[in-house]
C-alpha cells in the first residue's frame, strides 16, 4: 500500500485504510475517523531509531485492528520535525487544531516532545512518547493526556548508572548533548552515580548532531576519570563512541558507557566497535516468543529489527486503539484514563501499567553488546545480564513533582 504525500514544511504521509462495507461510523468518533500522527525524525540524526521504522510499528498495529475500530476507518500520518520545536509544534498545531488528528506518537528529541505536551494539554488530544526521554514529560510538565510509553532520563540513569558503579566506576566524565534531552539524561544519572558513592570530575557540553568530538574527548581524558558517559543519542552517540575507540580512551583505562544506545547504533558501529558496552533497554527483539514474532513481521516490511522505541510505538498504538474499541470513543480524557485503567500484555510488555501521571510502568533491561564471537548472525547483539522491576526502573512517585499523582 503506498503512503500518499503531503507537505507540512516536510514530508507528510498518510495511509488509508477503507471502511468495511455497510459499516457505519460510530457516533462517538469525532469525525468518522481515528487520525494517529507519527511526529518523528525521518530524516536526522535520530531516523534510524525511530524514523520510518516508527511509522510502520504504528501501521502494524492498525492493520491488527483490519484498519477499524469503532466502525470508523484507521488513519496513519507522518510527519518530520526535523528535530526543531517550533516546527514540531507547528505540525502538531496543524494537525490537532485542522486535521483531526486523535492521537500523536513518538517524538524524538525531548525539546520537541515538551512542546507538543503543551499543545496536547491546551486541547485535550492524547501524546504518547515513545522516543522523547526528558523525565519532565511525567514530572514537572506531566499532563492527564501523556503519556511516556519507553523509558526516561531517570530509567536509562539508574539501570546503567548504577551497575557500572557496582562494578569499580567510582570516577566519572560526561559528554553530552547541549539539549533538553541530553541534560536531563546527565542529570539523573549524575543523581543515581553519587548517590552510590562516586564522584564526577566534570562534564562539557557539545552542540547537536557533531561530525567532530575530539576536543570533548581530550578533556574527557585529561579529566583521568575512569567512565566516560555520553549522554546523547544517534549519530551523536555513534560518532563519538568511535572517535573514542579511536583516541584509545580504553588504554588509559577509561571505560565508556553509552547512557542511550539503540541496536541501530551497534548495527551502525559494528559489534568489534561496540562490543561489551553495556546499556539499558526497554525490549530486544529476540528477548521471547512474542518479542521474536512481531519483531520478524518488522523485518519483512522493513529489512530490520526493531529498536526499542520503534516496538513501542507498536505497542502503544495497540493500546490506544483498545481503548477507543471498549470506550467507542476517541476523547482524548476518556482513552487516557481507560489505558491507565487497563494493563498491557503484548510483545512489548508483561503487566504493564500506566500511572496517573503518564509514565508506563514496565521492567527495564540491563544488557551488553556481544563480541563478534558470541554473536550467532547479524542483529544478534545483546545479552540481557539484568531484569530491572518497573519499581526500581523509574521514579518512585513519592519522589514526583506531577500534581496528577497528588490526586
Amino acid at each position: 500500500m503506498k503512503l500518499a504525500g503531503r507537505n507540512v514544511r516536510s514530508a507528510v504521509f498518510g495511509v488509508f485504510f477503507a471502511l468495511i462495507p455497510g459499516l457505519a461510523s460510530a457516533a462517538g468518533i469525532s469525525d468518522g475517523v481515528v487520525r494517529i500522527g507519527v511526529l518523528t525524525d525521518l530524516s536526522g540524526p535520530y531516523a534510524d531509531l525511530s524514523g520510518n521504522g516508527s511509522v510502520e510499528a504504528a501501521k502494524m498495529a492498525a492493520e491488527e485492528f483490519g484498519g477499524t475500530v469503532a466502525g470508523a476507518r484507521i488513519e496513519i500520518i507522518s510527519a518530520d520535525h526535523l528535530n526543531k520545536p517550533d516546527l514540531g509544534a507547528s505540525i502538531a498545531r496543524k494537525w490537532y487544531d485542522n486535521e483531526g488528528v486523535d492521537l500523536i506518537v513518538d517524538v524524538p528529541t525531548s525539546s520537541v516532545a515538551l512542546a507538543v505536551q503543551n499543545l496536547a494539554r491546551e486541547r485535550n488530544k492524547m501524546v504518547i512518547f515513545s522516543t522523547g526521554a526528558s523525565e519532565a514529560l511525567t514530572n514537572k510538565e506531566c499532563s492527564p493526556v501523556g503519556i511516556a510509553y519507553t523509558y526516561d532520563s531517570y530509567s536509562l540513569g539508574k539501570v546503567v548508572g548504577s551497575a557500572v558503579v557496582k562494578n569499580g566506576g567510582d570516577t566519572w566524565f560526561f559528554i553530552t548533548a547541549d539539549y533538553a534531552g541530553g541534560q536531563s539524561m546527565e542529570a539523573s544519572v549524575r543523581a543515581v552515580v553519587s548517590a552510590e558513592g562516586a564522584k564526577v570530575l566534570g562534564s562539557v557540553k557539545h552542540p547537536f548532531n557533531t561530525s567532530d568530538f575530539s576536543s570533548f574527548i581530550l578533556q574527557a581524558e585529561a579529566s583521568k576519570a575512569k567512565i566516560v558517559a555520553l549522554a546523547n543519542a544517534g549519530s551523536d552517540t555513534i560518532t563519538a563512541i568511535r572517535q573514542a575507540r579511536e583516541f584509545g580512551l580504553a588504554k588509559n583505562n577509561q571505560q565508556l558507557v553509552a547512557i542511550l544506545l539503540y541496536l541501530t547504533d551497534i548495527k551502525a558501529l559494528g559489534l568489534e566497535v561496540a562490543q561489551k558496552l553495556l546499556l539499558s533497554t526497554s525490549f530486544y527483539w529476540d528477548m521471547n516468543d512474542k518479542a521474536r514474532a512481531w519483531s520478524k513481521t518488522f523485518m519483512k516490511r522493513t529489512g530490520r529489527m526493531p529498536t526499542d522505541v520503534q516496538a513501542g510505538v507498536g505497542s502503544a498504538v495497540g493500546h490506544y486503539l483498545s481503548a477507543i474499541k471498549a470506550l467507542g470513543s476517541d476523547d482524548g480524557l476518556s482513552v487516557s484514563k481507560w489505558m491507565k485503567e487497563n494493563p498491557v500484555n503484548d510483545f512489548f510488555v508483561t503487566n504493564g501499567r500506566i500511572r496517573a501521571d503518564g509514565r508506563m510502568m514496565k521492567d527495564m533491561y540491563l544488557a551488553e553488546v556481544k563480541t563478534p564471537a558470541e554473536s550467532k548472525g547479524e542483529w544478534d547483539y545483546l545479552k540481557i545480564i539484568r531484569t530491572v522491576p518497573a519499581e526500581e526502573a523509574f521514579r518512585p512517585a513519592s519522589e514526583s513533582e506531577c500534581p496528577l499523582l497528588k490526586k
